[in-house]
This record gives structure tokens, sequence and C-alpha cells, in this order.
């Protein structure tokens, strides 16, 4: 198999890009503005209920061959990580709303170069239920940030409609062997355990000499026992939450850290991320390991600090691992902007966490 490799021309901007990044930034602003109005408190643009908020180890495995051991994963050896399970809506919603999931990975003690304005001994992996990102493109992002815009405003009832509508017609699919639609799935998800869930970068990133998504696997026997839970939403509405608390209490969770890499410009393309790049061609394979130990999961002063100070962005990141292509660039602005706001306006100063002893127990 041939790997491809890296280089600053595997990107080709858009001619309006950072138009459309501002204008991401200037209507996700006001859906967290709107959001806070109705609240009185201003909380993540995506990703706002938190569901488990977890420490544990980050395990490079040995003897990996030359195309994966690259980066972080040069050489083995053990890091701590911060991980933060959530729902994907800007706004704290009941689990009847239930859409797109998110598993942000801060690891620790990272040395080498890093990405301007990142200053911390970090590497941070911010990764989503869905191998894709249904957008593709900053333009197509920006256009999505407008349609979940128009629904901040509306009855959570109408939202949990929505994702009901969206989730029955992706069964409807999955029963003629269409397979599910990734937009579908990004606003109505399953009612799945969410440390059951596969979690990825949707986009690509620099991997040293070559190019990569990252994909988390769940991989212990009791996550996997967990493959036909369901949530009923009108027992519970923070069910997602109770049960990933309650599977800390009693049990270790265990995630695979996979890479795949680039092999085909034309398949897998880096500018589109949209286009879910083919196992067949590239599978994902495992270069670390994450152990997340039994712990309380979700204890006031750490939930805050998780919630209202630490920061998970895709530009905290070493130069081999840049973030690549429209969506990522992006990203890259929207994170620092929507931060700035939320920490702003809740008078409340944001932390880039260095040191995994900074997090309350």
């Amino acid at each position: 198999m041939t790997y491809l490799r890296y280089s600053p021309d595997v990107e080709t901007r858009e001619p309006d890009e950072q138009e459309s990044t501002d204008g991401i930034i200037q209507g996700m602003t006001q859906e967290s503005q709107t959001v806070e109005k109705r609240d009185g408190h201003a909380v993540r643009a995506s990703h706002a209920k938190s569901t488990a908020c977890v420490i544990g180890k980050l395990i490079v495995a040995p003897g990996l061959p030359p195309e994966l051991a690259q980066g972080l994963f040069a050489e083995p050896g053990t890091f701590d990580v911060a991980v933060r399970f959530a729902q994907g809506p800007g706004e704290k919603l009941g689990d009847r709303v239930s859409t797109h999931r998110g598993m942000s990975i801060k690891v620790f003690g990272v040395e080498g170069a890093k990405l301007p304005g990142h200053d911390a001994p970090t590497q941070d992996f911010v990764l989503a239920s869905g191998t894709t990102f249904p957008a593709g493109t900053a333009a197509g992002f920006l256009s999505q940030a407008k349609k979940i815009g128009l629904t901040v405003p509306m009855p959570e009832g109408v939202k949990s409609a929505a994702a009901s509508v969206a989730r029955n017609i992706n069964k409807v699919l999955n029963a003629v062997g269409a397979g599910p639609s990734p937009t579908l799935d990004f606003y109505g998800h399953p009612f799945s355990h969410p440390l059951v869930e596969e979690y990825f970068s949707q986009c690509p990133v620099r991997f040293g000499d070559h190019v990569a998504k990252i994909g988390a696997f769940p991989v212990a026997a009791e996550q996997k026992a967990l493959a036909d839970w369901q949530l009923d939403p009108h027992q519970d509405e923070d069910g997602f939450r109770h049960a990933a608390v309650d599977y800390f209490e009693g049990n270790d969770a265990v995630f695979e850290l996979r890479a795949q890499l680039w092999t085909d410009a034309e398949t897998q393309p880096i500018e589109d991320t949209s286009v879910d790049w083919p196992t067949s061609e590239s599978p994902y394979r495992t270069v670390a390991t994450i152990r997340l130990p039994r712990q309380s999961a979700y204890g006031p002063d750490r939930v805050r600090y998780f919630d209202e100070v630490m920061t998970f962005r895709p530009a905290h990141s070493l130069e081999v691992h840049r973030p690549l292509g429209g969506v990522m660039r992006a990203r890259m602005q929207v994170y620092q902007a929507l931060s700035d706001f939320r920490h702003r306006e809740n008078g409340i100063a944001a932390a880039n966490t260095a040191d995994i002893r900074d997090i309350p127990a």
C-alpha cells in the first residue's frame, strides 16, 4: 500500500473561505447570544451538555510500523489524558433531542513544535460520532450553521420531533440496505449508550510525514455488552449522563485510537469532509490505547472546570498533527472566537490547561 506524503500544498483554499469563516463566527455567536439570553448563562456553541468528564492514560503502542510511528505516536510511551463526552447541540437540551455526540481528548506532556498560539505541552483531538462532517467545506459549514441558527429559538418539542424524524428515516435507510445518512444522523442520532459510540476526527490531520483521519473505538468487554442499550428519554431527560456516570462507577472504559492513512487523493479528498474515506482502501489501524479507569465521572468541581474553564480546540496541536482542509481551517478560528465570547460573557478566565494536576478531583 502506498501512503501519500504530507506537504503544504495538499490544501487548497476556497477563494471566499475567510468570508465563510467570518459568517460562521457571526452566526454561531448570535446563536450563543440567544441561548445566553434564554438560559442566563453562555455555554459552548457545540457539545454544550457534558455526559462524563474523566481522566486516564493514553498508551502509545510499541512496535508500530514506520508509517504509523509518526508525531505523538513516534515512540512508545504513556501520557495523561482528560476526556470530555458530550451531546452535540450548542444548548443544554433534554436527551429526547438526541443528536450527534462528541469526545474531546486532551493529551498532556507532549513535547515538540506547536501551532502558533498554542503554548501548552498538550495535543487535543476533538472527535464526534460519524465518520464525516456533512457540511464538507467552509462554505457548507456556513450553510449548515445558518440552518442550525434558525432552530435555536424554536421550542424544545419541535427539536425533539425533528430529531425523531431524522432517526426514523435513517432506520428505513438501514432496513433497505442503503445505509444511514450522515446528515440525518447529525440531527437525529440513535438513543445508544455514549460509551459504545465510535468517535472520529471527521476531517484529516497531518500525521507526521503523512495525512490521516483519527478514530476512537470502544474495545472493553463491558462497553461492548451495552451494544443493545437504549435510552428511554420519557423516563430520564439526562439519561445519557446518568448512564455514563453509572458505568464509570464500576467499570473501566477502553478505546483504541486508530489512524486511517491517506492513500488516494481522488477517493480521499482533503478539502471535502463530506466524503467518507473508504476503509477498503485504507483501514483504521491502532496507534494507541486510551484507558479511563473507574472514577467519579461527574463531580461538581471537575465538571465546572471541564465545562466552564478548560478549552478543547483543534488548534491545540503539534505542527506534525496540524488540522487540514477548509472545515478545519474554519474551526481553528471559530473555536477561538466562540470560546472568547463564552468566557467573556460568563466572567471566567479560559485555561489552556497544561498539566492534568490542574483538573479538580
